[in-house]
This record gives C-alpha cells, sequence and structure tokens, in this order.
C-alpha cells in the first residue's frame, strides 16, 4: 500500500512559473520552501525563453520538472493600466498549467507566495478549488489553485478569453469569469483564507491576523514590490525594505532566510566580487542586464512611457507576438 501511495503521489504536483529572472528566484524559494515543510508531491515549474540558463540550471537542480513554455500574453493595455500594472498581461502564460497532462492533479502557486506550513492536503481537493481574494472576497486570488490539467479545458479557456476576454486584463479576471461558480457548485472548493494570506491584509485587519497566525500556511506577496525588490544585509542578516509596500516584515525576512541558506549558496559563483559590499537584493543574482532594471521598474510601477515602454513599443511587441501565436495554430 505504501508504494501505491508513491506512485499515486508523483501523479501530482505543485506547479509554478517563471516567466523571467525575478520570478525564477521568487520559485527556487518557493520549491525549497516546499522541500522544507516535507511535501510528498513533484514540484514542477513552468520557465520562458527569457529566464537564463544559470537560473534555469538551478532550477533543474531543485525541482523534478522544468517544462519550457511560449509566453502567453492578455494584450489588455486597458484593463491593465487601471491596476497601473502591464507586467501582469504575461500571467496568461499561467493557464498552460492545464496542458500539463502527465500530472492527474496540481496545485498551482505563484512564485510570490511563501510556503509556511506543509500543504499536501489541497490534493484531497477537486478543480475547481482556491481561497477567496482579500479585495473582492465574492472572487478567488488565482495565486493558488487546485486543478486537474487537461487539454479540453485548456482549450475551452482560450476560446473563452478570446470572447469575453478578462475583467482585469490578468489571468485572475479570466479565471474567475470561467470558474464563476467556485464558491457555490460546492462549498469544499472555496479554501480556507489561511491557504492564500495576501500579506496586505495583516495590515487591513491587525487583529485577526494575530489571532489566526498559527494557522497561516501560505503568504503571498501580492502587488508591485516582489521580496527580491528588496535588500537584505549579510553583516546583520536582516531585510532592508526599500519602500513601505505593507508586507509583513517577519514574512520577508523568512523569505529571505531561505533564500540565503538554500538558494544564495549555488548562486554564489555569478555575483561579482565586491569588498565590504554587505547589501544584496534580488538584481545582485541576475544577469539580465538593462531588461533586469526594465522589469524591476515595471514591477515597482515605474514606467518609461516616453521611451521604450512608449505605448506604440508596446503595441508593436503585443502584434508580434499574436501573430506568432496564430502562425503557431495554423500550422497546428
Amino acid at each position: 500500500m505504501a508504494s501505491q501511495g508513491k506512485e499515486e503521489h508523483k501523479k501530482q504536483a505543485f506547479v509554478t512559473l517563471a516567466t523571467n529572472d525575478a520570478y525564477a528566484l521568487g520559485a527556487l524559494v518557493l520549491g525549497h520552501a516546499l522541500r522544507r515543510v516535507g511535501t510528498s508531491r513533484s514540484l514542477c515549474v513552468l520557465v520562458t525563453s527569457t529566464v537564463t540558463s544559470s537560473l534555469r540550471k538551478r532550477l533543474e537542480e531543485l525541482f523534478d520538472h522544468v517544462i519550457e513554455t511560449d509566453v502567453l500574453d492578455s494584450g489588455d493595455v486597458t484593463r491593465l493600466a487601471l491596476m497601473n500594472r502591464p507586467d501582469l498581461g504575461l500571467t496568461f502564460t499561467k493557464i498552460r498549467c492545464w496542458l500539463l497532462d502527465q500530472f492527474e492533479k496540481c496545485v498551482f502557486l505563484d512564485a510570490d507566495t511563501l510556503i509556511v506550513q506543509n500543504i499536501d492536503e489541497l490534493f484531497d481537493r477537486e478543480e475547481f478549488s482556491a481561497a477567496p481574494d482579500a479585495g473582492w472576497p465574492d472572487c478567488f486570488n488565482s495565486g493558488v489553485f487546485v486543478f486537474r490539467p487537461c487539454k479540453e479545458t485548456y482549450e475551452k479557456l482560450i476560446a473563452f478569453a478570446l470572447q469575453y476576454g478578462s475583467f482585469d486584463g490578468g489571468d485572475q479576471g479570466l479565471l474567475n469569469l470561467f470558474f464563476k461558480d467556485w464558491a457555490t457548485v460546492d462549498p469544499s472548493r472555496r479554501l480556507p483564507f489561511t491557504y492564500n494570506v495576501v500579506s496586505q491584509a495583516f495590515y487591513s485587519y491587525l487583529p485577526a491576523f494575530l489571532w489566526f497566525q498559527k494557522d497561516i500556511k501560505v503568504v503571498h506577496f501580492i502587488g508591485a514590490v516582489k521580496p527580491w525588490l528588496h535588500q537584505y544585509d549579510r553583516a546583520t542578516h536582516r531585510v532592508h525594505l526599500q519602500t513601505d509596500p505593507g508586507h509583513n516584515a517577519s514574512y520577508l525576512q523568512m523569505w529571505w532566510d531561505i533564500f540565503m541558506q538554500d538558494v544564495e549558496p549555488t548562486l554564489a559563483s555569478q555575483v561579482p566580487s565586491r569588498e565590504g559590499a554587505n547589501l544584496v537584493s534580488g538584481a545582485t543574482y541576475m544577469s539580465g542586464g538593462d531588461d533586469t532594471e526594465r522589469q524591476y521598474s515595471w514591477e515597482e510601477g515605474k514606467i518609461d512611457y516616453m521611451g521604450k515602454d512608449a505605448f506604440t513599443n508596446i503595441k508593436d511587441k503585443l502584434d508580434d507576438s499574436i501573430k506568432k501565436e496564430k502562425s503557431s495554430k495554423e500550422k497546428e
């Protein structure tokens, strides 16, 4: 029976997505956090071509499956502008996880989530299970969800996206429209908030956080300022907040502790030697040059509307992406 259970667990996986080196760092911390809490399931990460070979190698050392996938962009500039997050269009790539039909059931985790306790029990839930969003609890937050890979579901999602789009321009708006009966078809599919505690919630209702803190299993660093955008002081072993993102400092510290203990030693060889320099950030361990800095600026809401990020340039990039997608489908 024990061997049968192990075989069954191989058919189940935690899945995440890295669309660039910054999110690859997040995926590495996520993967190590899952290992630390003793998960028995496989670890899978989807990567795009923009993840550099050095970070991809680190992912291959940690994850059981590293699968390259093409970028899928919503191209919904107007709705994304409402959130001041043009980068979220790339999150449409997330729906490619339904193509992972080598697995029977999966739990998707955004690369900016942090696992605090073992969550293997989520595999007892059915598609589509997710936790309510702190900003609008009648919707779910798509940073954590249970699903069953299925090519037919993927094709339906694509068709639905082409017809109806997404109310926020990103994957969360699309998935909430597609799985609109999430909260009503089966009460067990509404996960407790403790499986996807968005970090800003600590300050919107601090008494509840203090009361239920021991039950928190997954922390989600939503917003533009991700953990890797802050600096870590090697001398004091403490995080230096670059801005005030509203995140809980103890969980930011936990994220950086895992990074420095489990991830940084594998990346140290690619970090230039800087005598006397104690402060490091995610950018220290990336080799993306100008593209890395540009991505960081986007994530912080600092967009060069008159230069590289001008609307005409974004439109040209989206048009090119759409043409490639159409060409690929025609070849199929």
